[in-house]
């Protein structure tokens, strides 16, 4: 399948690692200019930047301006904005609801939630202009699934995806098209990085190191019907899709990737 994607101007939030990078390389790949936003550079995505339509936003999206003055830079560089990936997002292993302050319930709105806000109100007016684009949220599982110990990422996820069908709904008739992605566990720095999950989930089990929880114990324990952690290049095709015309039916949606771990319906 052709997907049409060369020559197409996308922006990808939160670029530096992870999910970011995959889908900032996946596009990349299929011949898009990319704007890689992150507030720091890493090897990989230094070397991803090193391409001739590949440049690296150095930006907060948690400020209020680093959102849009994101998309502004895709709109000054390629003339034009046609795939927004909403991918920023950050978490932390908490003890639970009382453990939280307001400072983390604002940095995770902040993050996780406001950014798209900030990004949409610039790209979608760009995308309207030049008849039409595709956004693409990154929600999670827990918008679905709460859990205390991701107890403010999932709310603000939850407010994600209400988001991307509001807006689905009102601008799907000028053919701007908004979609969202729930993963599931993917093995990203979220989980294998100091202080993160896996070193959590480590201590609470009795695990000897980090890859023995996202190989085995974590796995077992969440119900991942496939066995295993996603791979963040895993989310790709799926975004690809829906960033090109061959997904051109596709709005209003929310498509878990998740490995079979939730079995609702």
């Amino acid at each position: 399948m052709d997907l049409a994607l060369e020559g197409k101007a996308a922006v990808v939030t939160g670029a530096s690692k992870g999910i970011g990078l995959a889908l900032a390389t996946a596009l990349a790949d299929h011949g898009a200019k990319v704007v890689a936003a992150s507030r720091s550079m890493t090897d990989e995505l230094e070397e991803l930047t090193g391409r001739p339509d590949v440049v690296h936003e150095a930006v907060d999206l948690g400020t209020v301006d680093g959102p849009g003055r994101t998309v502004e830079r895709a709109l000054r560089e390629f003339g034009g904005l046609d795939v927004l990936v909403n991918n920023v997002g950050i978490s932390l292993p908490r003890e639970g609801f009382l453990s939280l302050s307001d400072e983390d319930w604002d940095s995770s709105w902040r993050v996780n939630f406001l950014s798209a806000v900030r990004a949409c109100r610039v790209a979608i007016p760009a995308m309207l202009e030049s008849g039409g684009g595709s956004i693409i949220n990154i929600t999670s599982l827990n918008s679905r699934q709460p859990h205390p110990m991701v107890v403010e990422y999932g709310v603000a996820k939850a407010a994600l995806t209400n988001l991307t069908k509001a807006l689905s709904e009102e601008f799907a008739g000028r053919n701007v098209r908004v979609n969202a992605i729930a993963p599931g566990f993917v093995r990203t720095p979220m989980w294998t990085g100091p202080g993160g999950f896996g070193e959590h989930v480590a201590q609470l089990t009795g695990a000897a190191d980090v890859t023995e929880v996202i190989e085995s114990k974590a796995p077992e324990m969440l119900g991942i019907t496939v066995g295993r952690f996603a791979e963040p290049d895993e989310l790709c095709g799926l975004a690809l899709l829906l960033a090109s015309d061959a997904g051109r039916m596709m709005t209003g949606a929310e498509y878990l990737v998740d490995g079979g771990v939730s079995k609702t319906l």
